[in-house]
This record gives structure tokens, C-alpha cells and sequence, in this order.
């Protein structure tokens, strides 16, 4: 007979985190944007761009280190010798150092069979020539060589996160579709009835359909019903929108000490869970400009970079009216978010004419443009400028007259409140 020995359960540190707390904390780490291509040389900024994130399991390990001891979920021995001071006990210290170790390999191994993370390269077997473990052990080697990404769950789980903490610091908001002045037959009666018509929701008002078969032939049984007689219950119109978000990802996005685009995907992540969950109806979709401008699918988003390069607006706009107008919606709209001037034009040979000295008026020309060829095609353009420089608060003035639209004087801590607010309420309103 087969016999099975059960012992008492004693939970390690690992099994007692809260994997998706951990996750939250390394949400900054795990969207940084830094500069794409590395090092880049340019005439009046010089040298800037060696700060390219870092994606490899070292890296992530020490993110996951900095949380635990910002969270306070490490013990004070562990502490003690992470400050570099010593237990008094060599083989106590060579003990905790095996113990963090372990730690941040089961937490990353966690985060990995969870489906938040995948890695593109396997570990390398060590060869008999060299340490497995120690400062030059083929360890550290590999866990620097492994790079990891986001699957499309821990986007989803940040989008999520994200947005909770925005609606948290908003207030209560209550979700639903878009409201609209017009009604529609649909399941909430919310006006008076109607006579059912061709394609309406078949939500009978049976009182009124009863009283008008009454009306015509009186009093009996059975009552017959003919197609007039038929009433329906009136519901508002929910219309569906379609929403490009233009991210600027020149070089002055995380320039100067603060990383502005970072933020701008969070709100990107936070507007795509909110959208798939409260409103299935419409669509979003991502353009970065620089140079020129492209679309990115979602799921690269949180890997996206800013790099070594200029603000060509005009060709956002353009390519973002281009993808609205392809879809049949009721609202289409542009929500765009930069921190500086248009300082990039393509010409009509391909080549991209750029001047990033003051507000050139040929690239200014070329973007209002732009912005009046979308109000044509009925799309609002909402712009969300991250400077408060009196020519670029002209310039979006100048915008949101020429298409109607609104505009936004935030920073990196307020982006994601307005543009909620902004994408819920559906209000018209001026921020000057």
C-alpha cells in the first residue's frame, strides 16, 4: 500500500507577497521610456541618450529588490546587510545573501508562470572554467543577457492599476456610454414610448400597446393586435467614438529631469482598459510623432521610446485624420499630448524639413492646416500641453479655435485626471 507523509506548511517570503501590489510598484521601471538607439550626439544639446532603459532579469531584479525595501517587506537582518554591514557571523551573511537571492528568483519565476512577463532568450549553461555564482559568475552574466517584456496580461494588469489610481484621485464617477440629446428604442425606459418602427429594440411598453388595441375595436377577448397598435420604450441614444491618441516622442519628452512620456503611456494603458471594459462600442488607437509618425500597436506601447527627435505635428495629425475617417463612428476625436512646438515639417518630396529655433511659420502653416482639415472632417481635437511657454500656450490657443477643440495646461501628475475627465464627461469646457 502506498503511503503519503503530509508535514506542517511553512510559508517562505515569497508565498506571502502580494505579486500584484510588487507589479503595481514596478509599474514606473516596467514603462520607462528612455531614449531609443542609445548615445546621440546633437549641435545644441550635445550628448544625451546613454540612459536607455535597462530590460534585462538583472535589471528587473534589482527593481523588485527596491520595492521590497521601499515597502518595508524585508527583514531587518536582510537590510542590515544590503547597507553593507555585517551580521558578525560569516556563514549567517553568506546565508541571507543565498536567501535574497532565492527570493528574487522565485519572485521573478512568479511574475513569469502568472503570464505578467515573458523572456526572449534562455539562460546560458555555465561552462567548467568559470563560477556559477560570485560578482563574475556566469549567473549575473546570463541574468543580464535574458531579456524581458510585458505580455499583453501585465498590460492589461497596469492599464488596469492605472486607471483605478486616476479614478481613485478623480473622485466617484459613475461609467456608462456616451450620453447624447437624442433617444433611441433600447432595454431602460427613459421617455415617453413610441410607435414601433422597422429596426427598432422590440422592448414592448405593453400597456400602451394594450390601450391602443382597446382604442380601436373596444372591449372583448381576444384582443387583436395589429402592427400600429405596437408601442416601444424609449431609451437615450448611446453613440460610440472612435479616439486616436497622439503621443509626442520627440527628445524634450524626457529631457530636462523629468520623463514625460512615461506618464503618457499610462494614460494610453488606463484609456484602453477603460474603453474595453465600460465602453466596448469604440475604439483606440495610438500614434507617436517625431520626425514623422506611425502607429504602434497597443501591445508595444509600453516598450515605446522616445528618441533623437523633432515634433512634426502636422504629419500626426494628418495620418491620425487618415485612421478616424476609415472608421464609422458617431464621434471621432484626437486626443494629443506634447510638450512643445512644431518644429518638423515633410515635404511633399518625402524629405523633412526641420527648425527647432522659435515657431517657424512654414511648419505652423502646414500643422493649422492640418487642424482645419480635421474640423472639416468633423473630428474635435483635444490637446493636452505638457510646458506652460507663452508662444506654445498661443499656439494651442490658436488649435482649439481653429477645430473647436480643448485645451489642457497640466503636467505629469494631473495628465491622466484631465484627460479622463475629459473623455467621460463629454462637456465642453475652456482651460486657459
Amino acid at each position: 500500500m502506498k503511503y503519503t507523509t503530509y508535514r506542517r506548511y511553512l510559508p517562505e517570503l515569497a508565498d506571502t507577497l502580494n505579486l500584484q501590489a510588487l507589479l503595481d510598484q514596478l509599474a514606473d521601471f516596467l514603462l520607462q521610456s528612455g531614449f531609443a538607439g542609445g548615445a546621440y550626439s546633437h549641435p545644441f544639446w550635445g550628448e544625451f541618450g546613454e540612459d536607455e532603459s535597462d530590460r534585462s532579469l538583472d535589471a528587473l531584479r534589482q527593481a523588485i529588490l527596491q520595492a521590497l525595501m521601499d515597502s518595508g517587506q524585508l527583514t531587518p537582518e536582510m537590510l542590515k546587510l544590503l547597507r553593507g554591514e555585517s551580521t558578525g557571523d560569516a556563514s549567517r551573511d553568506a546565508d541571507l545573501e543565498r536567501q535574497l537571492s532565492e527570493l528574487l528568483d522565485k519572485i521573478v519565476q512568479k511574475l513569469i508562470d502568472e503570464g505578467y512577463l515573458n523572456v526572449t532568450e534562455a539562460p546560458k549553461v555555465p561552462s567548467g572554467q568559470q563560477p556559477l555564482f560570485g560578482p563574475g559568475g556566469m549567473a549575473k552574466e546570463a541574468a543580464q543577457q535574458v531579456q524581458f517584456n510585458l505580455t499583453e496580461k501585465g498590460i492589461d494588469f497596469l492599464g488596469y492599476r492605472t486607471l483605478k489610481h486616476l479614478l481613485g484621485s478623480i473622485g466617484k464617477s459613475s461609467f456608462g456610454a456616451h450620453e447624447t440629446e437624442h433617444l433611441a428604442t433600447g432595454i431602460e425606459a427613459e421617455a415617453v414610448s413610441k410607435p414601433y418602427e422597422y429596426g427598432d429594440t422590440l422592448n414592448l411598453d405593453v400597456n400602451a400597446t394594450l390601450t391602443n388595441a382597446l382604442q380601436r375595436e373596444g372591449l372583448g377577448v381576444p384582443i387583436n393586435l395589429e402592427y400600429d397598435d405596437l408601442m416601444v420604450h424609449q431609451a437615450e441614444y448611446r453613440s460610440s467614438s472612435a479616439t486616436v491618441l497622439m503621443l509626442d516622442c520627440s527628445h524634450s519628452m524626457i529631457l530636462y529631469g523629468e520623463d514625460r512620456f512615461t506618464p503618457a503611456k499610462k494614460v494610453a494603458l488606463a484609456l484602453t482598459h477603460l474603453i474595453r471594459t465600460q465602453f466596448p462600442g469604440d475604439t483606440l488607437r495610438v500614434v507617436l510623432f517625431h520626425d514623422t509618425a506611425e502607429e504602434i500597436p497597443l501591445a508595444q506601447l509600453a516598450r515605446a521610446q522616445v528618441g533623437p527627435y523633432h515634433t512634426n505635428t502636422a504629419e500626426g495629425l494628418k495620418l491620425s485624420r487618415r485612421m478616424l475617417m476609415s472608421q464609422r463612428k458617431d464621434m471621432r476625436q484626437i486626443i494629443m499630448i506634447t510638450d512643445g512646438k512644431p518644429s518638423a515639417l515633410t515635404l511633399p518630396d518625402g524629405r523633412i524639413y526641420v527648425n527647432s529655433m522659435g515657431l517657424d511659420p512654414q511648419i505652423l502653416q502646414a500643422t493649422y492646416r492640418e487642424v482645419a482639415l480635421c474640423r472639416r472632417s468633423g473630428i474635435l481635437i483635444n490637446t493636452f500641453m505638457l510646458a506652460r511657454d507663452r508662444s506654445l500656450v498661443e499656439f494651442v490657443k490658436k488649435v482649439s479655435a481653429i477645430c473647436r477643440g480643448k485645451a489642457y495646461f497640466t503636467n505629469t501628475m494631473t495628465l491622466g485626471q484631465f484627460i479622463l475627465m475629459d473623455f467621460m464627461r463629454r462637456k465642453t469646457r475652456r482651460v486657459s
